[in-house]
């Protein structure tokens, strides 16, 4: 699991890096064969709304020749981005649908080549709610969605976030069960605006905490434990945490 990373993103350069990238894509590619790119996470929200200042990448579900590698790496040198900074790893996730094709709504078209689209607000929350980190924006980004689709007055319901599970993953039991509870939390508690400030204080803090134990364990924490590891280094229960992860890689006590 990576601590740190520098690279930024924010709406109003998202765009730019777009057109920029379409561009070298066509430079390389032509017209013949068009290409498609699916915002998802952090990126999906920049485009889409307000309250999210920027992401460290961009995922995306990416459609295209072998060629829009080498467009995605020359943006990156003419921007000083880091590598990666547009890439399709979420695609081996387990947030990841087949189905985000289908249910992807239209963003932008640039240099008539390259289609840019994102998700909507309930399949964004799926898929949040599917991933359900503690110590990234996961969560807060679920409650400003809720917050703003209530200000444009188009609020969004826990049925309509049901269906979308079901869309994505075909059932309300492949969501974790804090993930379940934290969405029936926030709509019982319906004071999204105070519930956004301190659920993104908690995860700065919580994204502290996992840095520091990265720094004393590298190599320890990935994805699919580092929830594991935050709840029991806030119960102040790290030796025998530790224990139970030399157990399950095999490895002897100190």
């Amino acid at each position: 699991m990576s601590s740190e990373n520098t690279a930024y993103i924010t709406k109003d350069n998202l765009d730019t890096y777009l057109k920029e990238l379409a561009k070298e894509f066509r430079k390389l590619n032509g017209t013949a064969m068009p290409a498609e790119i699916i915002l998802i996470g952090g990126a999906a929200i920049l485009a889409n709304y307000g309250f999210r200042d920027m992401t460290t990448d961009v995922d995306a579900v990416i459609h295209a020749s072998s060629s829009m590698k080498d467009a995605i790496n020359r943006v990156g040198d003419k921007f000083d981005l880091p590598n990666g900074w547009l890439n399709a790893d979420f695609m081996n996730t387990g947030s990841y649908s087949p189905k985000l094709d289908e249910f992807s709504v239209y963003y932008k078209t640039f240099s008539n080549v390259l289609q840019i689209r994102t998700v909507s607000a309930e399949f964004l929350i799926a898929m949040k709610l599917r991933s359900g980190r503690k110590y990234k924006n996961d969560l807060s980004d679920i409650i400003g969605i809720l917050a703003e689709h209530v200000k444009r007055g188009t609020p969004i319901t826990l049925d309509n976030i049901d269906v979308a599970v079901n869309n994505l993953y075909g059932d309300l039991a492949d969501i974790p069960a804090d993930s379940r509870a934290f969405i029936q939390n926030a709509f019982r508690n319906g004071n999204y605006e105070q519930v956004y400030a301190f659920i993104s204080e908690e995860e700065k803090k919580s994204k502290e905490i996992l840095v520091g134990f990265e720094q004393g364990y590298p190599g320890v924490t990935t994805e699919s434990n580092a929830n594991e590891i935050l709840r029991t280094l806030k119960e102040k229960k790290k030796p025998s945490m530790l224990a139970k992860l030399r157990e399950d890689r095999n490895e002897p006590d100190e």
